[in-house]
């Protein structure tokens, strides 16, 4: 078993990452919200970066009106790092080392295939894969005809991850997720190698993000550990719901910022989403710097949902 040790008392390097694929839902505002209070009330450094890495649904328009949004909100940073679609010379690095250490290999699996040869995982609905191609021979290789994916090999060792808000949280590599892709077959660096690339480069000891994401951080600790980097601290926020239980999407645009800033103000907009994750014990227009100075994750902890008020429905 790997215990990962997070937490520090330094000041820490946060950073909010949105894919801008569309305008931000609330469900990002909160989580940049959250991620900006953790580093502005310790006086840390917060940095933005645009995660870019499948161009035909990201684009460099969305990206300057999250910055605009987030502009409009109070919540600023202090350096951008450069946006994923530049990084290509970066990922090849890491994955060459990777390679070098003998932990990557070709996998010519389609997606029906690994769905087909294993169950999903159950607490995010991932599918572990099954090791199909994780020995074939060179002549096993040669004789496929689909360009491959490339898989990185994970050891049978519980990672836990000591989770600043929904605390202890543990996967065994091999048998809750199994090797997973670290360059898809059209040649593009998949996001769990690219997220840990640019958070160690860039410095970041602090990842404050979705609880969606709450399974990929064993993942990325044991990229971190082989890669020789230090691992962050963890903190994945509750998951945004409507009032009726159902899933916030950017699909939603009733729910997007460019309609939302028609209808409030931005403190009427922090106070509600403050209010409904726990960091106000009431409802108040509030200005972000104004939540940095009162914010604690504690109300938080544990919590893996909130629910919107009826008012911004």
């Amino acid at each position: 078993m790997t215990c990962i040790p997070t937490v520090t008392d330094a000041a820490p390097v946060g950073r909010f990452a949105p894919s801008p694929s569309g305008r931000m839902h609330l469900g990002n505002v909160l989580a940049a919200l959250i991620a900006w209070c953790e580093v502005r009330s310790k006086h840390g450094t917060m940095l933005l970066r645009s995660e870019d890495l499948d161009p035909e649904r990201c684009s460099k328009a969305y990206y300057e009106l999250i910055k605009e949004d987030l502009l409009w909100l109070g919540l600023d940073w202090d350096g951008e790092s450069p946006p994923q679609s530049t990084r290509s010379a970066a990922y090849a690095r890491e994955f060459d080392k990777l390679d070098a250490l003998g932990l990557l290999y070709p996998c010519y699996c389609s997606r029906s295939a690994v769905h087909a040869a294993s169950a999903p995982h159950a607490s995010d609905g991932t599918y572990v894969y099954a090791g199909t191609c994780r020995d074939l021979t060179a002549e096993q290789r040669a004789a496929q005809k689909r360009k491959p994916a490339w898989r990185v090999r994970v050891p049978d060792e519980v990672f836990v991850i000591q989770d600043g808000i929904q605390g202890r949280y543990e996967e065994n590599l091999l048998h809750d997720c199994g090797d997973f892709v670290v360059r898809r077959a059209d040649g593009v660096y998949a996001y769990q190698l690219a997220v840990v690339t640019d958070d160690a480069q860039s410095g970041v000891t602090q990842v404050v993000r979705g609880g969606d994401l709450l399974s990929s951080a064993p993942r990325q600790a044991y990229l971190y550990r082989t890669l020789g980097y230090p691992v962050p601290e963890f903190c994945h926020i509750p998951l945004l719901y409507a009032p009726d239980g159902s899933r916030l999407s950017k699909r939603d645009k009733a729910l997007d910022l460019g309609v939302l800033r028609q209808k409030l103000r931005p403190e009427a907009l922090l106070g509600l989403l403050a209010f409904a994750a726990g960091l106000l014990p009431k409802y108040e227009p509030i200005s972000a710097k104004e939540l940095a100075s009162v914010f604690s994750r504690e109300t938080m902890s544990g919590k893996n949902s909130v629910y919107l008020p009826k008012e911004l429905m």
